[in-house]
């Protein structure tokens, strides 16, 4: 249940931006009651609720939110075969959401996910902060001091390149939560106790030729700069792996904007992490990522696309070449991953067909 005390100090009537072009993905096994703490802020859009678990099983929205809901058996409808490269079990199902999405942007939430505060007790309308990310250049090619030159009262510092100030598209926000932090489960086993209570009031560029490890709870992306590469892979039942759906995406997202000329952003905004999640349980979703990603992250660190891979499903396409060439001796996983990267791509070409000029 949402705890009526985190709702003071949210206002009424915020104006909302882009309503007409962005859509709010959720993943979710149960009611979505936190939606009620949401309201002034994202009653104005439209959800798509991605029904993890048994299909069977009827989830409860407020009334006054205008949404679609996908259940297992509508991704088997509508994917066909191709639904195998959608995880089951998993909170990675939330990457159907994007696919069948018609809107340029994305903005996902996990349902213990709650309004944060300020350090001066107003609301944080994360969304809001999300689209302003999107809506402003990026600066991944030259590192500046003051982080995002484009925010208000800031610029760029003296020696920054007068020909890189134009920045480039930002394809990916990237927020962080207050409360309960996005640890793996050693970290959370010897610090089981630690809550962030630290705002850091900045945004910055992640510089090209850095990957970093994303998390998919408090996330928003333009859906058509580079939303075929936000797949989640295949965690989850039947799966040895969970818990890097939202890594892998990622990585991938990252190799592929720094090919493409693309921004990723981080920092604000925040939201409040609710609810920790069980370190036992995590550990034996999270113990062969944590040996692979070893020889994972290395990979992503080499990756070279061709300079013929020129759009976001040619660089996957390419990516999911690599994967299964050099990934596949860590385990056969991979070349399963490998093939569900370009199922996911055939799929996301089915539903959202190129337009002609």
């Amino acid at each position: 249940m949402v705890d009526p005390a985190n709702t003071v100090g949210i206002p009424v009537n915020p104006t909302p931006l882009l309503t007409d072009v962005l859509d709010i993905v959720i993943p979710t096994i149960r009611n979505l009651d936190f939606l009620e703490m949401w309201r002034p802020f994202l009653q104005p859009y439209h959800l798509i609720i991605v029904q993890d678990g048994d299909p069977s099983k009827t989830i409860a929205v407020p009334e006054g939110y205008d949404y679609e809901l996908y259940n297992r058996n509508d991704i088997n409808r509508i994917l066909g075969p191709k639904a195998s490269c959608i995880s089951f079990k998993d909170s990675a199902c939330r990457c159907f959401g994007y696919m069948v999405s018609k809107k340029k942007y994305i903005f996902t939430i996990d349902d213990d996910c709650f309004v944060a505060k300020d350090p001066l007790g107003k609301a944080v309308n994360a969304l809001e902060q999300h689209i302003k990310n999107l809506l402003c250049p990026s600066t991944p090619l030259f590192f500046n001091t003051l982080y995002d030159p484009y925010r208000e009262g800031a610029d760029f510092v003296r020696g920054y390149p007068f020909s890189l100030r134009e920045g480039v598209s930002t394809a990916v926000s990237h927020g962080l939560w207050l409360n309960i932090p996005d640890y793996d489960a050693p970290t959370q086993l010897v610090k089981p106790k630690e809550r962030n209570t630290r705002y850091v009031d900045a945004v910055m560029t992640i510089p090209k030729g850095t990957l970093f490890p994303m998390c998919g709870m408090n996330l928003a992306f333009d859906r058509e700069l580079i939303g075929p590469a936000m797949y989640f892979g295949l965690m989850g039942d039947g799966q040895p792996i969970g818990r890097y759906d939202d890594m892998w995406a990622g990585w991938c997202i990252k190799v592929i904007c720094d090919h493409l000329g693309l921004g990723v952003k981080t920092g604000l905004p925040y939201i409040y992490h609710s609810k920790a999640s069980n370190p036992f349980v995590n550990l034996r979703k999270e113990y062969k990522g944590i040996f692979w990603q070893e020889d994972i992250i290395p990979f992503f660190q080499n990756v070279k696309l061709s300079k013929e891979a020129v759009t976001v499903q040619q660089c996957y396409i390419e990516l999911s070449k690599m994967v299964k060439e050099k990934l596949s001796a860590i385990d056969p996983y991979f070349d399963k991953l490998a093939d569900a990267m370009v199922t996911w791509i055939e799929a996301w070409d089915e539903l959202n067909p190129a337009t002609k000029a």
